[in-house]
């Protein structure tokens, strides 16, 4: 295990996109281009599949050091109700382009900490988006709760309006990784948080862990695993702490590099977790996921439904997905489109009546079938190439560079498929590397992404 460690700890995606973010082309990508890819997905798909929210709550009362996503610390709640507004406001600007009302099939409220906002203004959040969009028959809504500040009435607020689904932020339950992370959050409140959760009729409470962090050791990791297991969560989120610092600034300088934990010894976190978990009843899903079969998203894997996308694994999916809220991600499947990430351009953008986007990408036929491959791979581990749609002219090339991965035990290729062995799951980014055609092309200079053990 070490050796292999040692060998494929490289810097690489987590491959919630194709392309990643850092390879989009801005040279063939415009806010018309992505409004006309927009409506063409949506006509496309909205009346048959309906379509995703993802909206992005960035405000924070506190700095967690292990987070890597765009926020901003304040203590002020008065910035919830202008925030809603232009929420909203961007959400009627897409709506000025559509033929017909959205059918929302699933919702996602992201952060930031989306119980930093009070369940009055959640819930105006929610209602003013269904004056506008009818909800899907069948839907999901979902929001990350941190179990500090979520209240019995954010969880009964979020069930009247169809939320079923709630992740909490746990990471770890050692008093001396809490401090390093800034997150001091003993068991009682996630214990009680769960219970709530329960109790308001949410039908699956998952839960965040992180192995990796800053003086985290294989005793640390135990008892969270075991903490965890008491609690039974529907869906455990399992993963390594990606340590992006020349990404994010000061926010992942809380402690030093020599305070974390080696390759190896991160290998051996996760190994050790996936064994108590899945001896606890819990089943591997996708990469760094685990959830009782009992669990929608066990189902999914099972019958092949599963997705990705920048919300994660879902056990559905949507061939649009619109993200509002500063620095948001959409996916149209044939474009992606970032809005900006400073709060007050992003309103001011919005107040304005401008699409705040300032970024994003059209994907060519090549994306689009790489795309595919990448998304089997990371959702079913394996992959084929039986008829014309699903090859491309260096597929050939690719299949050589899987012969190490082969010859090390983590794939087996057959002569249209390839698939990743029990033992190559741990890898499953690895195997996704030498399909990125874009990396592939041109390395970077500067290391982008995060180590991939």
């Amino acid at each position: 295990m070490c050796s292999l460690t040692s060998k494929y700890n490289v810097a690489g995606p987590r491959y919630t996109s194709y392309p990643t973010v850092p390879y989009w082309d801005a040279s063939n990508f415009s806010t018309d281009l992505w409004k006309q890819t927009l409506v063409k997905s949506f006509k496309e798909s909205n009346s048959t599949e309906g379509i995703s929210l993802y909206i992005h709550l960035p405000f924070c009362e506190n700095m967690c050091t292990f987070c890597g996503c765009n926020k901003r610390i304040t203590k002020n709640h008065s910035v919830e109700i202008p925030y809603i507004k232009s929420v909203l406001k961007e959400l009627d600007l897409y709506i000025n382009l559509l033929e017909e009302q959205p059918v929302i099939k699933q919702i996602h409220l992201g952060g930031g900490t989306p119980t930093f906002f009070s369940p009055e203004h959640l819930d105006q959040l929610i209602k003013g988006i269904f004056s506008v969009a009818v909800k899907a028959q069948e839907c999901e809504f979902s929001f990350e709760g941190h179990p500090n500040n979520t209240t019995k009435k954010h969880l009964e607020k979020l069930a009247q309006n169809d939320f079923t689904r709630v992740c909490y932020g746990v990471q770890d339950y050692n008093p001396t990784v809490q401090k390093a992370i800034n997150r001091i959050q003993p068991f009682e409140n996630v214990e009680k948080a769960t219970v709530m959760a329960r109790d308001a009729g949410f039908k699956s409470v998952g839960q965040d862990i992180i192995y990796g962090l800053p003086f985290q050791t294989i005793d640390h990791v135990i008892h969270t695993i075991n903490k965890t297991i008491e609690l039974r969560p529907d869906r455990i989120a399992y993963y390594s702490y990606a340590h992006v610092p020349w990404i994010k600034g000061n926010g992942q300088r809380g402690f030093k590099d020599s305070d974390l934990p080696t390759a190896v010894q991160k290998r051996k976190q996760y190994e050790l977790g996936k064994k108590m978990l899945t001896s606890a009843g819990y089943i591997e899903i996708g990469m760094d996921h685990f959830a009782l079969p009992t669990d929608s998203l066990y189902t999914a894997q099972e019958t092949g439904t599963i997705h990705r996308n920048f919300m994660g694994y879902s056990d559905s999916k949507t061939q649009l997905m619109i993200g509002l809220g500063v620095s948001s991600i959409s996916d149209s499947w044939y474009s992606f489109a970032q809005n900006v990430k400073n709060i007050e351009e992003y309103q001011t953008l919005v107040e304005e009546g401008i699409l705040p986007v300032f970024r994003g990408h059209i994907l060519n036929q090549e994306d689009l079938i790489i795309r595919k491959h990448i998304l089997n791979l990371m959702c079913k581990f394996e992959t084929s190439w039986q008829d014309d749609t699903m090859f491309f002219k260096e597929l050939p090339d690719v299949l050589v560079k899987l012969l190490e991965l082969e010859k090390d035990g983590l794939v087996i290729t057959h002569a249209h498929k390839i698939q990743i062995t029990e033992k190559g799951r741990a890898y499953v980014r690895n195997v996704c590397l030498p399909f990125d055609m874009r990396l592939q092309r041109k390395k970077p200079d500067t290391q982008l992404f995060s180590m991939t053990v």
